[in-house]
């Protein structure tokens, strides 16, 4: 994907015009890894400590990069390609390795304001997912929250998944949660995509409730790209930066015919997936085409996007409607060849990244589980069970004291 790395002090809010929020505001770090493992993204946001979650203020964001031979490390665990008598020690040892990335992470974005852990309600962490089976009722994110309490001296809210799915849902996905509360107006039908890993859509109808919204993975993005880059080039690139050979090659159009035709895509909603699905075996078999002189790299990569964008247009157009506005977020976002294939895809929608709407693009995903670490926090429920296929409303997320 092609993020941004540094640090934020943001001072973004959405619902209030600016300064010090008229609220006596419940603080939480948001700390969240997609499935790209490129990154640790924490969000620090006061949140009304209320019912309503607006007006809510993102007072700081980092990201936290998380280095090669780990995210290698990672992928490995996740694709069960160790020996068998490494899994369970790989697996105990990532699970403390990137607790601390995280606990890192959290410390780093109470520098980054100014304030201290004390000034801070709690950490909500999403985690590093390597597994996740809806079919078996489970899924797995690796970075022990008592480790991250240990380090910061705070409380951590996690395990967010296990909730839905033991309410008979996919676990996922549960950022719509906070798309509705940021993203959602009345009088405009919306839509929020986040480009990370796996491209996820949230549907917001134009009468602004819950009741009619929509989310589901879509399918590939990101996953399939960097895996692409970073075995084509032998590991000299690990992402399409600026989507730069994307816009340089061609779309291959019976290749691209051959993406779209995928059960999964047309599978209906609830639905989730992951780089189970979309992973390196499935990145192998794509490039063994460019590696037998079939069409080159950059094609495969601009046939890849090509394909993202149109399987969004055409999952709207399937299981809800063309929006008036598609709000995109992710690492995705900042990736030129992504947005224009949408806008090429959903020519009648106007395309635009979340920063039109006070939320940073890269952001979006931390300060979600920031606001679903508060509601559990005030024992409330945080997910929309539509979307996932839960049989109600629960409350999400295990408690850890420090």
């Amino acid at each position: 994907m092609d993020g941004t790395r540094g640090n934020v002090n943001a001072g973004r809010g959405c619902g209030h015009s600016g300064g010090l929020p008229p609220f006596a505001p419940v603080r939480v770090i948001g700390l969240m890894s997609g499935t790209s493992a490129d990154a640790v993204d924490a969000a620090l946001v006061d949140w009304p400590s209320g019912v309503a979650a607006r007006p809510f203020r993102l007072l700081a964001y980092r990201e936290e990069p998380i280095p090669a031979a780990l995210r290698a490390r990672i992928h490995g665990l996740a694709a069960g390609s160790l020996p068998a008598g490494r899994m369970l020690a790989e697996l105990v040892d990532l699970d403390r390795e990137l607790a601390d990335r995280f606990a890192e992470a959290a410390l780093g974005v109470l520098r980054d304001a100014g304030l201290p852990p004390r000034a801070v309600t709690a950490i909500a962490s999403h985690g590093q997912t390597v597994a996740h089976h809806p079919e078996l009722g489970g899924s797995l994110q690796l970075g022990d929250p008592s480790r991250i309490a240990e380090r910061t001296g705070l409380p951590v809210v996690a395990d967010f998944r296990a909730r839905d799915l033991a309410a008979g849902g996919e676990g996922a996905p549960l950022a719509p949660f906070f798309h509705h509360v940021a993203f959602g107006r009345a009088g405009e039908s919306r839509a929020v995509l986040n480009l990370g890993g796996i491209a996820n859509l949230t549907w917001l109808p134009p009468d602004g409730g819950t009741e009619g919204v929509l989310a589901f993975d879509v399918g590939p993005a990101g996953c399939l790209v960097d895996e692409v880059v970073r075995r084509g080039t032998g590991g000299r690139e690990q992402l399409d930066r600026g989507g730069r050979r994307a816009r340089a090659g061609r779309v291959v159009p019976e290749l691209l015919v051959e993406l779209l035709d995928d059960e999964y895509l047309e599978r209906p909603p609830p639905k989730s997936t992951g780089r189970e699905r979309y992973g390196p075996e499935r990145a192998e078999s794509l490039l063994a085409r460019v590696r037998a002189g079939r069409y080159g790299l950059d094609d495969l990569l601009a046939t890849l996007v090509r394909a993202t964008a149109q399987a969004v247009a055409g999952s709207l157009e399937r299981f809800a409607a063309v929006p008036a506005r598609l709000l995109v977020c992710g690492g995705g976002a900042r990736n030129p060849a992504f947005l224009a294939a949408l806008r090429e895809s959903l020519p009648r929608t106007r395309v635009e990244t979340t920063d039109s709407e006070g939320v940073a693009a890269e952001a979006v995903e931390a300060v979600a589980f920031s606001l679903l670490g508060r509601n559990a926090w005030l024992g409330l429920p945080n997910h929309l069970p539509a979307c996932t296929g839960a049989r109600g409303p629960r409350v999400l997320g295990e408690r850890v004291l420090p």
